[in-house]
């Protein structure tokens, strides 16, 4: 009883994993290299091959004690797991594309980030510049003002992919995708700690924490586009009268005291 019911949290941890990866079946055994979904080992008909434990531990830092059942430590330097692209596109020539990602398409981008069907639908084009090679690039739609005034909504930014955790800097934006949303934000590191603070550059909004463990992929702001430069001077313009005028309210705050 004590095998069966190790097996048995062996397939569920199994799941979990790529659950918490917002992967599809198919697309789960694509990441592992094995035949096309994963279904027959979530269901408990087919034992975890070696195989699939070393691309587990290799792509994500899944501790194989941990899949098992024998530890209670999920990962293994959890700092190093991959932020890097889960599916990239090509056009008919071989070369990588650069998926546009519309705010409405964000939404479920967590969801289908593994997931090579639902990107193949999404609009795509090159850059035939020098700034454009040797990397992957994504463009996403910015949405809200939380980053203004260097991005305002409906403008479009183009991401560079980043490797990983050590190739941040925290004086750039970058767009990180974690389990459930899309962010456009600084990031600052806390020391000690995998956790990260994510920053924007608009006061009103205050700092998010969360574990690097829930972020998928990260993507440097490499450059945007705009299409309403008058628009753009204007807003500028209106966010420093609004922040004049808090800073006003509060020396005379100070004053009445």
């Amino acid at each position: 009883m004590k095998i069966y019911m190790q097996i048995e949290e062996e397939f569920r941890r199994f799941k979990q994993v790529r659950e918490e990866l917002n992967l599809t079946q198919s697309g789960f055994a694509d990441e592992l290299g094995i035949g096309a979904t994963t279904a027959d080992i979530e269901r408990g008909r087919t034992r975890i091959p070696g195989q699939v434990v070393k691309e587990l531990l290799k792509k994500f830092h899944i501790n194989p004690l941990w899949l098992f059942g024998e530890s209670s430590q999920k990962y293994l330097h959890s700092d190093k797991v991959s932020i890097s692209p889960k599916v990239v596109t090509v056009d008919n020539s071989g070369k990588e594309n650069i998926v546009l990602v519309n705010a409405k398409a964000a939404a479920g981008y967590p969801n289908n980030i593994g997931d090579s069907q639902w990107f193949e639908k999404l609009p795509a084009f090159s850059i035939p510049l020098p700034e454009y090679r040797n990397a992957s690039f994504r463009g996403f739609q910015v949405d809200g003002d939380s980053m203004s005034p260097a991005l305002h909504s409906g403008e479009w930014i183009v991401g560079k992919a980043v490797e990983d955790w050590e190739n941040l800097s925290n004086k750039r934006m970058y767009v990180i995708v974690t389990v459930d949303s899309i962010l456009v934000k600084k990031v600052q590191s806390e020391n000690q700690s995998n956790y990260i603070n994510l920053i924007s550059l608009n006061p009103e909004y205050a700092p998010i924490r969360i574990d690097r463990n829930e972020v998928r992929e990260v993507w440097l702001v490499n450059s945007k586009l705009t299409f309403d430069l008058e628009a753009d001077t204007q807003q500028v313009s209106l966010l420093s009268l609004h922040q004049e005028m808090k800073e006003m309210k509060e020396e005379m705050k100070k004053l009445v005291r």
